[in-house]
């Protein structure tokens, strides 16, 4: 039978994590739905991990990619084989609360919503708690130039209504060209501001990843939605602002909603 959902899971390098993303998804209280994992050409026991649980659960695919060639392309191998209505994602160290997706494919399957996201809580490496991060109620493509709100492993979309859509193949920030893809077909995504997924932040310079991320952001205002010098400089103004008072002025930040975004790995 025809899964209800088609759940994405691109693995690299992910065997310290995999086993805990997988079981949150086996742990979910709705059970229509086949996870597809996409091992990036890992150099540790990823692949090996990802096929046990193929053995275990006939629910569990896995795809291995050849050689190592990003998230993107490891996302899009995922959809093109998945055979489910709904395509959800979510990362291989992220995990989801047992509700996560009763309560998102009802509201769903109710309000004939084309794309959906939730919020999301923050925790460290270890599982410890950082924060919460809220959602606005829905956004449209213009909204959601100004700053992504939705977070890759809180979303999904139907691809009975949009068809299966694609992520742009970019190193980074791919899955935010894929929002803004959905929106121009679509004009709305929605928001459910309870926190059903839990994104591990990991380690890094924090520093660095917010100069790639800007630089990839510019990219999909010029490269990807073809915007023009003066339009990607709006956009870019907004986006670079929210990121000043999230960094150095949360407070202001919270009572303007500027937390209220999803500025991920990918």
């Amino acid at each position: 039978m025809r899964p209800d959902v088609s759940i994405i899971t691109p693995c690299y390098n992910a065997s310290r994590t995999l086993e805990a993303t997988v079981q949150s998804v086996l742990s979910q209280h709705y059970k229509s739905w086949e996870l597809i994992l996409v091992d990036d050409k890992s150099d540790d026991d990823t692949i090996f991990k990802a096929q046990e649980y193929c053995n275990r659960d006939s629910r569990i695919k896995l795809i291995a990619l050849t050689e190592n060639s990003g998230a993107a392309i490891a996302r899009n191998a995922g959809i093109t084989q998945a055979t489910g209505r709904y395509i959800a994602f979510i990362d291989a160290d992220d995990l989801w609360e047992q509700s996560k997706l009763k309560t998102q494919i009802s509201l769903m399957k109710k309000n004939s919503w084309a794309l959906s996201y939730t919020a999301y809580s923050r925790i460290k490496e270890n599982g410890a708690s950082l924060n919460t991060v809220g959602v606005p109620e829905r956004v449209d493509y213009r909204h959601l130039l100004k700053t992504n709100y939705i977070g890759c492993s809180t979303a999904i979309y139907d691809s009975d209504q949009l068809g299966k859509v694609l992520m742009p193949l970019l190193r980074k920030r791919q899955d935010y060209g894929l929002w803004l893809k959905i929106l121009k077909k679509n004009q709305y995504g929605y928001g459910i501001n309870q926190p059903l997924t839990l994104y591990r932040v990991q380690q890094g310079s924090l520093s660095a990843n917010k100069r790639k991320t800007s630089q990839y952001n510019w990219l999909i205002y010029r490269r990807e939605e073809g915007l023009s010098l003066l339009a990607s400089a709006y956009y870019f103004t907004h986006y670079a602002i929210r990121g000043v008072l999230r960094t150095h002025f949360p407070r202001i930040a919270k009572k303007t909603g500027c937390l209220h975004s999803a500025e991920h790995r990918h």
